[in-house]
């Protein structure tokens, strides 16, 4: 099985705050998306990024991953955002607004002329209507280890100013875009993390997106508060009774009499090698969100 690593909670932190980019030193996030663009003013970008930069390479994090988002291919920011990323080594470079394969392609290209360390990964957000309709091909991308992509995100609040699409309980206009994500990202090997939840005080409302997420296949939420960090990460990794399951589960496949067969009875249900697989799975995530708990 390939190794772990738990994304539940990824916390969108704004690169021209220092204060935040200290204290985030002490959050329990998994992953921090040190951020560039949305949560930077024009006029703060250049401060932005020497901020960023400077807090990845200083470190001090942990085992949080560490991502950092540049602005768009089409902005004015993004060739020194590329180029000063690269040089201060973080997990994965986030890379807004892409909506076809060939952005991830020439992205690929930059990196290996910028001479970029191999283990820096390339995250891609999925947040236009072009990106959805041609959602597959830029999931397919990750094929090609040129590409480096291993993670989508959603950005539903750009989705839904794209869209005219309102923001309701349940989330019924988006359902179709999450779930065409999630079928794209899975079929090509990748994560994917859903989109944030706007109220921050809406702790019921939160609750639901992320139990809603998880229960769609959703690897872990992006947030935009430290509050939403504790709720994410319950809700996002294998409660006691899941982990129970599981391991009765991988325990009754491995009994001698249940060798080779594909399909076995237990507690009155009938169980096939694939649950095993997906409690092998579950057993995985717990033991390493244990491993990389933080602070």
């Amino acid at each position: 099985m390939t190794a772990i690593r738990p994304r539940r909670s990824a916390l969108y932190m704004p690169g021209s705050n220092a204060r935040a980019l200290e204290k985030a030193r002490e959050i329990a996030a998994d992953v921090l998306i040190l951020d560039l663009e949305d949560a930077v003013a024009p006029d703060a970008k250049a401060t932005a990024r020497e901020q960023v930069c400077a807090a990845v390479k200083a470190g001090g994090y942990g085992r949080r991953e560490l991502v950092i988002r540049v602005n768009g291919t089409a902005t004015p920011w993004f060739e020194a955002d590329l180029a000063a990323a690269v040089e201060a080594r973080p997990d994965a470079i986030l890379i807004p607004k892409v909506s076809d394969p060939e952005t991830l392609v020439e992205i690929g290209n930059r990196l290996t002329t910028l001479g970029a360390d191999l283990s820096i990964a390339v995250w891609a957000m999925i947040e236009t209507p072009l990106a959805i309709l041609d959602v597959e091909r830029i999931a397919r991308a990750a094929r090609d280890p040129a590409t480096r992509l291993t993670c989508f995100v959603m950005g539903t609040n750009d989705l839904a100013k794209e869209t005219r699409a309102r923001f309701v309980p349940g989330r019924a206009p988006m359902l179709p875009w999450l779930a065409s994500a999630l079928l794209a990202a899975r079929a090509h090997g990748i994560d994917i993390l859903d989109g944030v939840h706007n109220e921050i005080r809406d702790e019921a409302g939160f609750q639901a997106e992320c139990e809603q997420a998880r229960d769609l296949g959703f690897d872990g939420k992006t947030l935009i508060h430290p509050a939403q960090v504790a709720p994410a990460n319950a809700v996002f990794a294998p409660d006691e009774a899941e982990l129970t399951r599981a391991r009765a589960i991988i325990a009754a496949f491995d009994l001698p009499e249940n060798a080779g067969k594909g399909a076995i009875q237990l507690d009155g249900r009938m169980v096939e090698l694939l649950h095993a697989e997906m409690a092998r799975r579950t057993v995985a995530l717990a033991h390493a969100i244990e491993g990389r708990s933080v602070p």
